[in-house]
C-alpha cells in the first residue's frame, strides 16, 4: 500500500511580501520573499541564509569553484510586515466577496505585492 501524499501547507506569506526574520543567524533582518514552497513550508528570503556550494568543473564553467545562493528557511521563522511597518500575524477575512489577508495587530488589509 503506497503512502499518502501530504497536502501542501496553507501559506500565510506570499512571493513579494516584506518579512522580518525571527530566528537564526540573520535574526532581525527585514527583506523581500523571493520564493515560496508550500510543499516544504519554506520560503527563500532575499539576502538571508546565504550558503556556499561547491560546483564541479563543466564545459560552461571550466574552473568549477564555489557559488553562493539563498537557501530556504522554514516559514514559521519569518513574520510578515504589516501596513504600519511592524511585524504582524496574518489572518484572512472576506471583504466585498473576496478573501483578503489582514494584519492581526492593526486589522489593516495586507496588499499583495505585484511581482513578476
Amino acid at each position: 500500500m503506497p503512502l499518502p501524499i501530504p497536502k501542501p501547507f496553507k501559506m500565510f506569506v506570499k512571493k513579494g511580501d516584506t518579512v522580518k526574520v525571527l530566528r537564526g543567524k540573520d535574526k532581525g533582518v527585514q527583506a523581500r520573499v523571493l520564493k515560496v514552497s508550500p510543499k516544504d513550508n519554506a520560503v527563500v528570503v532575499e539576502g538571508v541564509n546565504i550558503v556556499k556550494k561547491s560546483v564541479k568543473a563543466t564545459n560552461e564553467n571550466p574552473k568549477g569553484g564555489f557559488t553562493t545562493f539563498e537557501a530556504p528557511i522554514h516559514a514559521s521563522k519569518v513574520m510578515v510586515i504589516g501596513a504600519d511597518g511592524k511585524p504582524t500575524r496574518v489572518g484572512r477575512k472576506e471583504v466585498n466577496g473576496k478573501t483578503v489577508r489582514y494584519g492581526k495587530k492593526d486589522g489593516q488589509v495586507i496588499e499583495d505585492a505585484a511581482v513578476n
